[in-house]
């Protein structure tokens, strides 16, 4: 069996053109996720989470554009992939969940024809098999009653309940590769728990491979084998789920993990990152975060730190915290 990683992205730079010139979105980020493998995605809004997976999936929105590294699949390179190419890899071997269900889902048919469609196009079935099919994966994803309500319209349906249906649209045709982009925001905790665990019994059972999305570390911590934490459109530290929920070691994700509260006691008021994330016409030089970190130096002002660098690889930091644990944790 091939030890490969499934999904190889390489020092990605996406760049949006505009009159005074391109804005850097993303900027050399570089990681790999294994078949099998939960790899999640944190951090602050406008860090470049979801414009990575929607990179990784050719689906970033004009103007935006890869302007170098590559993105590799299955030991080819997807990145410069002729449209028509990257629609077909990615309705049957790439999966895509997104925030918004109104995104995906065609207000005209209903949500069996939606999914005995992907279904059929992907894999040899006929209708019947596919209807079929199309139930059981309704039930999966926690729809009450799927053969009554496999024929009603997506309006017919609550917010949380066309999310679902997103999500079975995604996995029904039983990808290798499934970015999730903040996947279970629209829905309870009981069915949240049961979508993920969805999710992580394909991955156990299929070998799929899941990009998962999401500013919850919660979900993270309890879902994740590794997380990739991104600021300001660079990638500030990658590792296992343990060490970095434990003992992180950028003060960018030691801030994110301080923010959460504790589960044993309640806090007189939780602890913030000071400061606001950089615009992307205002990133500034050397390491991004440095005007919000108390750890800064003039090295870190004026020198741009890489995954690698300052310490142990996935650490893109010239001070990293030397693994000591958070309070929380030793307590």
């Amino acid at each position: 069996m091939s030890t490969a990683p499934l999904l190889s992205v390489r020092h990605l730079r996406v760049e949006i053109p505009t009159r005074h010139g391109p804005l850097l979105a993303l900027d050399d980020v570089s990681f790999d996720i294994a078949r099998g493998e939960i790899l999640g995605c944190v951090g602050e809004s406008g860090a470049g989470k979801s414009l990575t997976g929607m990179a990784v999936i050719g689906l970033l929105d004009a103007p935006a554009h890869v302007a170098s590294g590559s993105i590799h699949f299955d030991g080819q390179p997807i990145h410069q992939l002729p449209p028509a190419q990257m629609r077909a890899l990615r309705g049957r071997r790439i999966g895509a969940i997104f925030q918004d269900p109104l995104v995906s889902l065609n207000p005209l048919l209903t949500v069996g024809e939606q999914l005995t469609e992907t279904l059929r196009t992907h894999l040899p079935l006929d209708a019947a098999q596919a209807r079929e099919r199309a139930i059981d994966w309704l039930r999966q994803v926690g729809i009450p009653s799927p053969a009554e309500r496999i024929d009603a319209y997506p309006h017919q349906f609550s917010g949380g309940m066309r999310q679902r249906i997103v999500i079975a649209l995604a996995l029904c045709a039983e990808p290798d590769l499934v970015v999730a982009d903040e996947p279970t925001t629209a829905l309870d905790v009981s069915v949240q728990a049961q979508v993920l665990d969805l999710l992580r019994r394909l991955c156990q059972e299929r070998g799929t491979a899941v990009l998962l999305v999401t500013h919850d570390m919660g979900v993270i911590s309890e879902n994740a084998d590794r997380v990739a934490v991104m600021y300001a459109g660079r990638l500030a530290e990658i590792g296992r789920v343990d060490d970095i929920v434990r003992r992180p070691r950028h003060p960018y994700t030691q801030g994110l993990m301080r923010s959460i509260p504790p589960l044993d006691h309640t806090p007189d008021q939780l602890q913030q990152i000071d400061g606001a994330m950089p615009r992307l016409t205002a990133r500034p030089e050397g390491c991004a975060f440095h005007p919000r970190c108390a750890q800064a130096s003039a090295r870190c002002r004026s020198e741009r730190p890489v995954a690698g660098q300052g310490g142990p690889v996935g650490v893109a930091c010239w001070h990293p915290v030397q693994g000591v644990a958070l309070e929380a944790e030793a307590a």
